[in-house]
């Protein structure tokens, strides 16, 4: 299945599509920067006649410091993610890090996502594929950073073993070799192809540089914080989607260098537009078989 749908918004991804945007704030801050950012992509999407997705996570469980801005939680991050939802009336992305999170999510989120690092475990495989298959949206998969693109078979037939109607999406966001850094192979967005699902690139997380954070290195030590490469997103996001990609996820802020979470990687809300633009463009130059 090269395909999936959303029937409620009409939006389809994969083969013969248009490119499809996950597009948002790396976390929510508050529900105002949230509505603010949700209702300026959406404008820039329709504008440019591409199917649209906000994205935000309720919580990052995964920070280099315990005192990392995490979010707000759950509950709070829900109530959020729905005044969005009913306010712009746009599909919702969002991820999830432990099993008990994955209906109340599924509920809210008609996109929910895996992590990178946690897309090897089992109860949280299955329980976001119940949750997704009975809400009738869809999962998207984070390839783990430490995984070869061909491995992504392994969790998509976990996924389709707990819920064999599953509409499932990959996603690239480079591999870790160790020492702050990550290579992204673009190679792999054909090879996840042939697992029979869409791809979509996160050409965001991909130029972070994990525990590298020049802002808070000190004495030559590992830093407390994930630096990134901000000119580099654009790059990554234009060679994938020439490389085939069926879709684009991006992190905006207003202030990028205010954002409480990963700012280095995180893009001007005001460039949205032209990148997109220049993004549409190449994928409609790329043959995308049906």
């Amino acid at each position: 299945m090269n395909q999936v749908e959303l029937s409620k918004y009409n939006i389809k991804a994969g083969a013969g599509q248009p490119l499809l945007v996950m597009a948002g704030l790396n976390v929510l801050e508050d529900e105002a920067l949230a509505l603010e950012v949700a209702a300026h992509l959406k404008a820039v999407c329709a504008g440019l006649n591409l199917p649209y997705i906000f994205k935000a996570s309720f919580d990052k469980a995964n920070r280099s410091s315990i005192t990392s801005y995490r979010g707000p939680g759950l509950d709070k991050g829900l109530a959020i993610l729905s005044a969005v939802k009913a306010a712009h009336n746009v599909p919702i992305i969002t991820d999830i890090h432990e099993p008990a999170q994955a209906q109340a999510v599924a509920e809210v989120a008609d996109v929910v996502q895996l992590p990178a690092f946690l897309v090897r475990q089992t109860d949280l495989v299955i329980a976001a594929a119940k949750a997704v298959s009975a809400n009738n949206g869809w999962l998207n998969i984070k390839k783990a950073q430490f995984m070869a693109a061909w491995d992504c078979a392994n969790v998509l037939d976990k996924a389709r073993e707990a819920a064999p109607d599953v509409q499932m999406l990959l996603c690239e966001r480079g591999n870790m070799y160790g020492y702050n850094n990550l290579v992204t192979d673009m190679l792999g967005i054909g090879e996840m192809q042939k697992l029979g699902v869409p791809v979509i690139m996160d050409a965001t997380h991909a130029v972070q540089l994990p525990g590298a954070d020049p802002r808070t290195v000190k004495n030559d030590k590992a830093s407390a914080s994930t630096g990134g490469r901000r000119d580099g997103v654009s790059v990554l996001a234009r060679a994938a989607i020439a490389s085939g990609a069926d879709g684009i996820f991006l992190e905006f802020h207003p202030n990028p260098d205010a954002a409480l979470c990963d700012a280095p990687s995180c893009l001007a809300l005001s460039d949205a537009e032209a990148l997109l633009s220049n993004l549409k463009s190449i994928h409609e130059l790329v043959p995308h078989n049906e």
